[in-house]
């Protein structure tokens, strides 16, 4: 996984977050921490936050922390918070219009929804506690 994906920014943080649940963090401590702009870290935990996996309070003394417990969020929830896909193509591609492409197309794309399902339930089982 690229160190600067979104994907491995989410789940750098909240492994560090693991750590002291309670503790706010500031996107810019965050960004210093992993090596990018604060712009990046807001984009990517305002996604978590979205999908309840994180909590953000505003203001000087604000930041952001976790809104559950780190046994309570699975790679997975992190994974689908973002929605990005590592393996399958966008559902919005062209469809071909020569009848063996077409077919062709379809068939590679059930193998990879396939994977990218195996995928989703192997992330499901791994907590953000087990890897922080």
């Amino acid at each position: 996984m690229k160190r600067n994906s979104r994907l491995s920014l989410a789940l750098h943080t909240l492994g560090h977050m693991a750590g002291n649940p309670g503790e706010l963090r500031t996107s810019s401590d965050i960004a210093d921490h992993a090596g990018t702009n604060p712009v990046v870290v807001r984009r990517v935990l305002g996604k978590l936050r979205n999908a309840g996996l994180l909590i953000s309070e505003k203001g000087h003394a604000g930041g952001w922390r976790l809104a559950r417990s780190p046994k309570d969020i699975t790679l997975a929830d992190v994974y689908l918070a973002l929605d990005e896909q590592l393996v399958a193509g966008r559902a919005d591609e062209d469809v071909p219009t020569c009848a063996v492409e077409h077919r062709l197309h379809r068939r590679v794309k059930s193998v990879m929804d396939e994977i990218e399902q195996s995928l989703i339930d192997r992330l499901s089982s791994t907590t953000i506690a087990e890897v922080q």
